[in-house]
């Protein structure tokens, strides 16, 4: 026993002087206590129903509990700027959305690099949105959508769930691809503008596929156009804004995971290849593609393009349509 001990004490020498053995270890016993995941948003709604399932699925597989931690405010900087600071050890999490990319096109000031100071993970999944508009609005596809916008600029009323939203954002791009001009209406949320939408006082607005379906299916909405760059199970007939001539248009919600920048590559890579064996469960496809969401699992590298490609798109956007937050 004596011998055993002398030489464990060895190796446990040894590895501290190399950094191999000690990295080998952590990563073999990782996780070894709870790990928590920030969302920078207030508790409800899709991304918290989507990554609670995730945890339970983690947490069976890893042996230790994923814990939600809410720290909303800023646009999601205040969480960011959390994660990006924190411990870079695989502990703690950042849960991010689309709006992740979109925040560097309106602040210089960040407390956070975008890209430097945040490890991607993995890109857990992608929602569908839908253009819809109000039954009474003329054009029924999104070919005579834009010709009548260009025949009436500034009459379409186009709503939005806030300045510098995804759905804002998304009618920019398409007015600068398009040649149109619309009117942008702001709200504060999905609710009240698809209920001003089903009212009448809007003429078209982008929703979350799932958050637009029911209404759709009673004739109080109609659907335009997919907002993504493939057509959706649920409404498979429905052609995308692509295929309806604009290349390229892919405006699409995500949620992923990243950690703070210095957490070691093999603790990034562990998580990931566990959060893509969940993307694969038969039956965590299931709940979430009746959610609207169709599952990625992505690697790293891949998450990170996404990451980086958004984040110049929606910046070169922004710069063309002269967007300011405070307009």
């Amino acid at each position: 026993m004596k011998v055993l001990r002398g030489s464990a004490c060895l190796g446990l020498i040894a590895a501290l002087f190399s950094g191999a053995g000690c990295a080998q270890e952590s990563v073999e016993a990782f996780p070894s206590k709870p790990v928590t995941v920030v969302i920078p948003y207030a508790a409800g709604g899709p991304n918290d129903f989507e990554m609670r399932l995730y945890a339970t699925k983690l947490n069976a597989a890893l042996g230790q509990p994923f814990l939600l931690e809410f720290k909303p405010g800023a646009g999601g900087a205040i969480g960011n700027a959390y994660v990006a600071k924190a411990k870079p050890d695989g502990y703690t999490l950042l849960l991010q959305a689309g709006g992740f990319t979109i925040l560097p096109a309106f602040s210089k000031r960040l407390p956070y690099d975008s890209v430097k100071d945040l490890a991607p993970v993995s890109l857990m999944s992608k929602r569908a949105s839908v253009l819809v508009a109000n039954p009474s609005f003329a054009p029924r596809n999104f070919s005579d959508y834009v010709a009548f916008a260009k025949s009436n600029p500034g009459k379409v009323n186009f709503g939005t769930t806030g300045i510098g939203s995804t759905a804002h954002l998304a009618g920019a791009w398409i007015d600068s691809a398009t040649g149109t001009k619309t009117t942008f209406v702001h709200y504060k949320g999905l609710g009240p503008l698809l209920l001003e939408l089903v009212g009448g006082q809007l003429d078209v607005a982008p929703s979350g596929l799932l958050s637009a379906l029911p209404l759709i299916k009673s004739g109080k909405l109609r659907p335009i156009a997919l907002m993504e760059d493939r057509r959706s199970k649920l409404l498979p007939d429905l052609p995308t804004v692509q295929e309806q001539g604009v290349p390229g248009f892919n405006s699409v919600l995500w949620i992923g995971i990243s950690a703070p920048s210095a957490t070691p590559p093999a603790i990034i890579n562990k998580l990931s290849d566990e959060l893509a064996k969940v993307a694969k469960m038969p039956d965590v496809i299931a709940t979430l593609e009746a959610e609207g969401s169709s599952l990625v699992g992505s690697t790293p590298a891949q998450f990170r393009q996404l990451i980086v490609t958004e984040i110049g798109r929606w910046q070169k956007i922004v710069q063309e349509a002269g967007i300011k937050v405070d307009e």
